[in-house]
């Protein structure tokens, strides 16, 4: 027996907290009836799960995607502005499955991006107790001293909240028409909307280009812009662990 959420998220109707949705709208059936109580646990194998009155079959081949998301594009299923979504890619490529982004990278960044079927690692991934690393390579607006340097790796108060300690390092500097920028290595192990960039703008050098290189051990410096590949088993492996599933 398990939860329903969990069992409508290995079958690939939708991830996790989108089933809870589903169950809380009324739309998720078990033997006939309706159920709103989210605790709620069903057998897969013998139960007539139902959603919308569509039998649940059961579960699906997990898939676990890599993706180098190109600026421009919405890391979301949908996007009410019809802008071109990560979703958008995959189905060109051939992936027909429902599958969802891991976490954010906003709209104007590019880089690494995993997509899963797998709500019970997406959960794990995702969680603020687990502290997943991810990497950016960041080009800002000028050159932030040790001073400044310094107030981004303790952390920044933003919105009245302090970001937990990044590790920032300036790799290079970089002689631009319009002044000097610089390069810098950041690794964050939270997710917060835009946080490099609002960190950055907090301390007077705003981004120019942000890309996201690593995420936990995860990374694939051949994987082309707007391309995707599937996860090796061993990769998949080695995030189960960093996100304290194994």
């Amino acid at each position: 027996m398990e939860r329903l959420q969990k069992i409508l998220s290995q079958a690939g109707i939708a991830s996790r907290r989108a089933s809870v949705q589903l169950m809380r709208d009324g739309r998720v059936t078990v033997n006939g009836t309706t159920i709103l109580e989210l605790g709620t646990k069903a057998d897969a194998s013998r139960d007539d799960i139902r959603v919308d009155d569509r039998r649940v079959k059961g579960a699906q081949r997990r898939r676990y995607i890599l993706l180098y998301k190109p600026r421009g594009y919405i890391t979301s299923r949908s996007d009410p502005e019809r802008r071109p979504t990560v979703i958008d890619l995959l189905v060109k490529g051939g992936v027909r499955e429902y599958v969802y982004p891991v976490g954010r990278l906003d709209y104007d960044s590019e880089g690494l991006l995993v997509l899963t079927s797998d709500g019970e690692l997406a959960a794990h991934l995702t969680h603020p107790s687990h502290g997943i690393e991810r990497e950016y390579e960041v080009r800002v607006r000028g050159v932030p001293d040790q001073h400044d340097l310094d107030r981004l790796s303790r952390g920044i108060s933003l919105e009245g909240r302090r970001t937990s300690p990044a590790e920032v390092e300036l790799t290079k500097v970089i002689d631009a028409e319009n002044g000097q920028q610089a390069l810098l290595s950041f690794v964050i192990r939270e997710g917060r909307n835009r946080q490099v960039r609002d960190m950055c703008d907090a301390i007077g050098h705003p981004v120019n280009e942000l890309r996201r290189v690593a995420i936990g051990p995860i990374r694939d410096n051949r994987l082309k812009t707007g391309y995707w590949r599937e996860l090796t088993a061993q990769e998949v492996a080695k995030l189960r662990k960093a996100s304290g599933q194994l």
